[in-house]
This record gives C-alpha cells, sequence and structure tokens, in this order.
C-alpha cells in the first residue's frame, strides 16, 4: 500500500508550484497578459490549465519511476532527480516572473535555463527508464512552444522586457 501513496505523491508535487504561481498570479493574467501583443498561433488561455494538468501529471509520474527504479533517494538517484529538482524549480519560477514581475527579459532567461535541464533530465532518466524519458516528451513538447511564444511576447513587446514600472 505504501507504493500507492508514493506514486501518488510524486504525481501530484509538480502541482503544487504549479497550482501556486496560477494562485498567485491569476489576477494578472486577464489585467496585464491579455494587453500584450502575441502571435496568431498562440494558444487559448483555456488551453494552458489543461496542458499543465496532464504534463505535470506526466512528469511527476516519470520521476516516481525514476526514484523506484534507482531504489528511492540513493547517490545513483542524486543527478537524475536533481536535474529533474532544478527543472521544475525554474519551471515554477517561470509564471512570477512573467505574470507576477512582468519582467519578460527574466521570463526568458528563466525558460531557456528551464530547457537545457528539462532536456538534461530526459537524457539522465533514458538511461534509468525509457518510459519515464518518453512520458517528458510531450512537456518537452509543450516547453518548445512555450520558449517559442515567451520570445515571441519578449520581441513583440520591448516596453514590457525590464518589468514593471510604479
Amino acid at each position: 500500500g505504501r507504493m500507492w501513496a508514493y506514486t501518488v505523491g510524486f504525481a501530484v508535487l509538480p502541482h503544487v508550484g504549479g497550482f501556486l504561481g496560477w494562485f498567485i498570479n491569476r489576477k494578472e493574467i486577464p489585467a496585464w497578459y491579455e494587453k500584450l501583443k502575441k502571435p496568431s498561433w498562440c494558444p487559448s488561455r483555456k488551453m494552458f490549465p489543461v496542458a499543465w494538468t496532464v504534463l505535470y501529471t506526466g512528469m511527476g509520474y516519470a520521476s516516481y519511476l525514476v526514484w523506484s527504479d534507482l531504489g528511492g533517494c540513493s547517490s545513483k538517484a542524486i543527478v537524475p532527480l536533481g536535474l529533474y529538482g532544478a527543472q521544475l524549480a525554474l519551471n515554477w519560477a517561470w509564471p512570477p516572473l512573467f505574470f507576477g514581475a512582468r519582467n519578460l527579459n527574466m521570463a526568458l532567461i528563466d525558460i531557456l535555463c528551464l530547457d537545457g535541464l528539462a532536456i538534461g533530465t530526459l537524457c539522465s532518466w533514458y538511461r534509468i527508464n525509457k518510459v519515464a524519458a518518453l512520458l517528458l516528451v510531450p512537456y518537452l513538447g509543450w516547453l518548445a512552444m512555450a520558449t517559442c511564444l515567451t520570445i515571441r511576447i519578449w520581441k513583440d513587446n520591448p516596453e514590457q522586457k525590464a518589468g514593471k514600472k510604479d
């Protein structure tokens, strides 16, 4: 019965930061984000919570598979789960930087570093558990779109690059 609790815990963990990021910044989305110049291919606002629910659950379950295959918090788990934790921290940092601080420069730096860590996570997981690595592929696809969107918003809204003007 304990493995079930671990599975659920790992699957839920990524949602914690995602939910907090949304909750803290939810007022900034209609107030500020809607007014930004965005490309025609920008997904509808309704798509984001659906996509993140699926992606966070998949990445959380994948992290459980890696953790389980490496025997829990062993010395072998430091790099693969450390990369995962670092990319998750950058993932969680993006909404407060983008929506909260309205700092497109920092949001862009964050997502570019996130991309590198997410790719590193997938590569390190591939040697441990191929299913876990494959579960990250949709996440990397969504991150590629989100990175392109961040770059376009950064480029097309130059007055917003440095952050909130008070």
